[in-house]
């Protein structure tokens, strides 16, 4: 198995778990975001993997994002390397092509809830904390923040905790929309693993064409993806998994996904 620093890569039947482990606080580093990169690359080639979980190791920190060393001597240089950085791993990230699900378990600040906002799901522990407090030190969400967080909150909220540098905690994350569950603390994990195994009964190539045509929809007009619609539903039936799983339904049986 390829060596993915400071990322731990399990695999338990469809289920993919990445744990981020660069103690103490998880931040993300110039290898660990091609890291991330290639590791997404190799799950997308895995036709067994069906959806992904990425967590904090501990119960502390999911990520407190970069480690702002990085930044103290002014290089833009280095600026530009880690944005680029930093936008190539969640951007693969956000178009893995099965489902991908954060549990917040702990502080998720700047790049961190940035890593959290790239997934499709996102479940918060009780005592998780989340913000993007990048221009109180002069700077500003670089990867995906600025676009991804108005599109879970809406502009209100995006501008409270980028402009004003709010945090926001658990109850109210699920509130405005931020996360889509909330467990007791050390619950997350195992939350995740219940929803994953909901993904893992669904057709793999249904849900990537799915969530494709999901994502399309921030940006596309209803009226073009609507034809798209139609056009990945004829697509499926070139697929072996539409054909098993219509016949598994009139047989009254589990389908046997090939991911095909």
């Amino acid at each position: 198995m390829t060596d993915y620093t400071n990322l731990k890569l399990s695999i338990d039947g469809h289920i993919a778990t990445i744990t981020l482990n660069n103690p103490p606080a998880h931040t993300w580093t110039m290898e660990s975001l091609p890291a991330l990169k290639q590791l997404v690359t190799d799950l997308n080639a895995n036709d067994d993997v069906y959806a992904l979980i990425i967590h904090g190791d501990g119960e502390k920190f999911f990520s407190a994002g970069a480690d702002l060393n990085n930044f103290s001597d002014g290089d833009k240089g280095q600026a530009i390397s880690m944005a680029i950085a930093f936008g190539e791993a969640f951007e693969a990230l956000s178009a893995y092509r099965g489902v991908s699900i954060a549990v917040i378990n702990g502080y998720a600040m700047g790049g961190g809830l940035e890593c959290a906002l790239a997934c499709d799901i996102r479940i918060a522990e009780a005592h998780a904390q989340m913000a993007l407090p990048e221009t109180g030190v002069g700077l500003l969400p670089c990867a995906g923040g600025t676009q991804n967080l108005p599109l879970l909150v809406g502009e209100g909220w995006a501008k409270r905790m980028i402009l004003c540098g709010e945090r926001v905690d658990a109850d109210t994350a699920l509130r405005i929309g931020l996360v889509e569950e909330v467990t007791a603390k050390g619950g997350g994990l195992l939350a995740a693993q219940a929803l994953a195994q909901k993904v893992a009964k669904q057709s793999p190539v249904a849900v990537s064409y799915s969530k494709k045509l999901i994502q399309a929809a921030r940006n596309t007009p209803p009226a073009q993806n609507l034809i798209h619609e139609r056009e990945a539903f004829v697509k499926l039936f070139d697929t072996k998994d539409q054909r098993e799983g219509v016949q598994a339904f009139l047989e009254k049986r589990k389908p046997n996904w090939q991911n095909k």
